[in-house]
């Protein structure tokens, strides 16, 4: 790999190792202080929720301002805002610092992420797309799984300000490895002359987009239907393996891990096999909803395995699917905005899961509640396909890679 798309990659493992890492501590150090679930989970909310809601502002800035830019503000603002968080913490005590600043933190990241979203398909000119999101998904599912890790490790050594402190840390690292790869790369980004307005007009425009184009409509509905699953899976998998099957912790650790090694060997592998862009939205939908219902069956762990792997697996690969068509049909100068709608309306579904589950589970079973929107998944997608069946395809997505 060249040393400056070496250097993107990294600077993109590095900042979703240490959001990662604070995703994990906030609620983690909120429940040890106050001993309330009901805290930790208030905390949780309050640093996740402007993640979501942030998408498309945070993608209508992309389009008006130059991303290389913005994703350099990301990451030196939010190693800013957890020194200021330490420091107000040492000076004022009080956890809700470390509450506020992870919120913050989370609308930066948001911002990280869509720049991120708007440059990739102009930077990595000798391989195709398709190959770029896949080794750009390896590098956000490696810093997703040491994330937690890391950060156990770390608060079994440190108090937690120093953990924030050394997450900082990772966050300027982070961005010098994106300053190596400017300075390396020949990369001239095109610009866009954008209205004024960043709130409603980037809106219009955006639905404007998801309602004239088919391509979107289609791909918004299977993504809500993937989501379903990846919502209700996260929401019961430590109930189903601790509780249904008595498994344990260790065990619920280990399936963690395995999915995360199934992820990785299915995104090495489009990164290195051409398939045609249909072939991977059948396959990975159809087996997504396959395991979804392998769990909602199986009378046992190992089944549940199964069920678990598909699903968490050939998420990635729906993802890969989903990126490259969407990268097709948007036009470059309304990507950004666009790009955030889009992903604040496929992201609905997975809350929504996770309130069935908590309505649903008491009365009718979790089991009953995962075959609930198994079938719901299944319809979602069988509804589409007859619905857009008459689309025109645009180009495949697998090709040759550029010498």
């Amino acid at each position: 790999m060249r040393k400056d798309y070496l250097a993107f990659f990294t600077s993109m493992f590095l900042s979703r190792l240490a959001d990662q890492i604070l995703l994990f501590i906030v609620p983690l150090i909120v429940f040890q202080s106050t001993n309330s679930v009901s805290w930790a989970g208030l905390a949780f909310f309050v640093e996740s929720l402007p993640r979501y809601l942030s998408f498309p502002i945070c993608g209508a800035l992309c389009d008006k301002f130059a991303p290389i830019r913005l994703l350099h503000i990301s990451q030196v603002y939010r190693a800013v805002a957890c020194g200021v968080a330490v420091l107000l913490y040492g000076v004022f005590g009080g956890l809700y610092w470390i509450v506020i600043v992870s919120a913050l933190c989370g609308v930066l990241t948001t911002q990280g992420i869509m720049a991120r979203e708007v440059v990739m398909p102009y930077i990595f000119k000798h391989y195709t797309y398709t190959k770029t999101l896949s080794y750009s998904q390896i590098a956000d599912q490696t810093g997703l799984v040491l994330g937690p890790l890391i950060a156990a490790l770390m608060l079994e050594v440190w108090a937690w300000h120093w953990v924030v402190l050394a997450t900082a840390g990772l966050f300027l690292l982070a961005d010098l490895a994106m300053r190596y790869w400017q300075r390396t790369s020949s990369v001239t980004l095109e610009t866009f002359e954008q209205h004024p307005d960043v709130w409603l007009n980037p809106l219009r425009i955006a639905f404007g987009h998801i309602l004239r184009l088919t391509e979107l409509k289609k791909i918004i509905g299977l993504a809500v239907g993937v989501n379903l699953i990846i919502g209700v899976t996260l929401a019961t998998s430590a109930a189903m393996v601790i509780g249904q099957y008595s498994a344990g912790k260790d065990y619920y650790a280990g399936l963690q891990a395995a999915g995360a090694l199934a992820t990785i060997i299915i995104l090495f592998f489009l990164a290195r096999v051409s398939l045609p862009l249909k072939i991977l939205g059948v396959v990975s939908y159809t087996l997504i909803t396959v395991g979804a219902f392998i769990t909602a069956f199986s009378p046992n762990i190992g089944g549940y395995v199964v069920g678990f792997l598909l699903i968490v697996g050939f998420d990635k690969m729906f993802n890969v699917y989903f990126r490259t068509l969407r990268q097709q049909v948007i036009p470059p100068k309304d990507f950004g905005k666009t790009v955030g709608v889009i992903t604040l309306l496929n992201n609905l579904s997975q809350p929504l899961a996770g309130l069935l589950v908590a309505v649903l589970a008491a009365p009718v079973g979790t089991q009953q509640v995962i075959l609930l929107l198994a079938l719901a998944t299944g319809l979602i997608g069988a509804g589409v396909m007859v619905a857009y069946r008459n689309t025109t395809p645009v180009p495949e997505a697998y090709g040759a890679d550029a010498d």
